[in-house]
């Protein structure tokens, strides 16, 4: 062989040697995230979620890719949405915010891993069958906001306990929709109260509904929990505070908006521990395996200017329990 094909096939060589070994690499795993909402009313959680893959040695777009997919409040889009993450063949599926997303998820495939975060109770919605030793491929974490309504409920009417009639807003494109409104109807008539039930699925509709808290001479407004009243907690702030009505809802943010009163378990700590889920089963964790986790953190804020403004007097019993004062 002459010396200068030598060089040549040597000069191939060491070019080729790279491309095998990367040809040799495993390819990252992937992540499929099924939100109900949008990117900016996730934000914190989605910062929570990437913080639960790091603690489990998983780096968003480093050892992880995630492949993002935005309902934007439009629940009926979600299952398209889901049949397209599966058909890519992504490693998990994470279905963030509503229940609509992880039953999205469940209908589009049975073997790949779900990992759900929402307020509703998984056995009642049809997911697990057993939150210690979930069946199948789904598992999650849930905030059990939805069971927390009757209490949520006897809070606000602490608050206005002179009003005959409380205003609910319902999502009507939730999974759930029927049976909060069916469990509250009876918290109310415990109360003594009347339940004026408002539906509202887009922000259209959410000044109609407004308009009909008034016309109803509604003394108080409950907004149940539900992604798309997350999202536009501050658009809900604003009418409160404009039609004077005393509020509450899930989403801290809501009180910092200047809305009155917010309780609820932490979502974004429960965002951080699927992350930790969804790291656990990327190293070989079986849903199944991984018990529901439930909320160990409850937040109570309330804002005490708005309070001041409404004329409300807020008990002592709920202020030494509050873990947040807005002054």
């Amino acid at each position: 062989m002459k010396r200068r094909d030598f060089i040549t096939l040597l000069g191939g060589g060491v070019t080729a040697w790279p491309l095998a070994a990367r040809a040799q690499q495993p390819a990252i795993p992937v992540v499929g995230w099924l939100d109900a909402t949008t990117p900016e009313a996730t934000a914190l959680q989605l910062e929570a979620f990437r913080r639960g893959l790091s603690e489990t040695g998983f780096v968003d777009g480093r050892s992880v890719k995630i492949e993002y997919r935005w309902a934007e409040n439009r629940y009926a889009q979600l299952p398209a949405m889901a049949a397209d993450l599966v058909s890519r063949r992504v490693d998990v599926i994470v279905a963030n915010g509503q229940s609509a997303a992880a039953l999205a998820a469940k209908t589009a495939t049975t073997t790949i891993p779900i990992v759900f975060r929402f307020g509703a109770d998984p056995i009642k919605v049809g997911l697990v069958s057993n939150l210690n030793r979930p069946e199948g491929n789904v598992t999650g974490v849930t905030t059990f906001s939805i069971e927390l309504n009757k209490k949520k409920l006897e809070i606000l009417h602490s608050l206005v306990p002179a009003t005959a009639t409380i205003a609910l807003l319902v999502n009507p494109d939730s999974p759930t929709a029927d049976s909060v409104v069916q469990d509250l109807q009876k918290a109310a008539q415990a109360l003594g109260r009347r339940l004026l039930v408002l539906r509202a699925s887009n922000e259209r509709e959410i000044e109609p509904a407004f308009a009909g808290i008034v016309e109803q001479s509604a003394g108080g407004l409950y907004v149940t929990p539900d992604g798309f009243f997350s999202a536009i907690h501050g658009q809900l702030a604003v009418l409160a505070a404009r039609h004077r009505m005393p509020a509450m809802h899930e989403t801290r943010l809501f009180a910092r908006a200047g809305g009155l009163i917010c309780y609820g378990a932490d979502g974004v700590e429960a965002t951080r521990l699927a992350g930790i889920y969804v790291a656990q089963i990327l190293k070989g964790a079986k849903p199944a395996d991984l018990p529901v986790l439930q909320p160990t953190k409850f937040y109570l804020v309330i804002n005490l200017k708005t309070a001041k403004t409404l004329g409300i007097t807020i008990p002592n019993a709920l202020l030494v329990q509050a873990t947040e004062l807005i002054e």
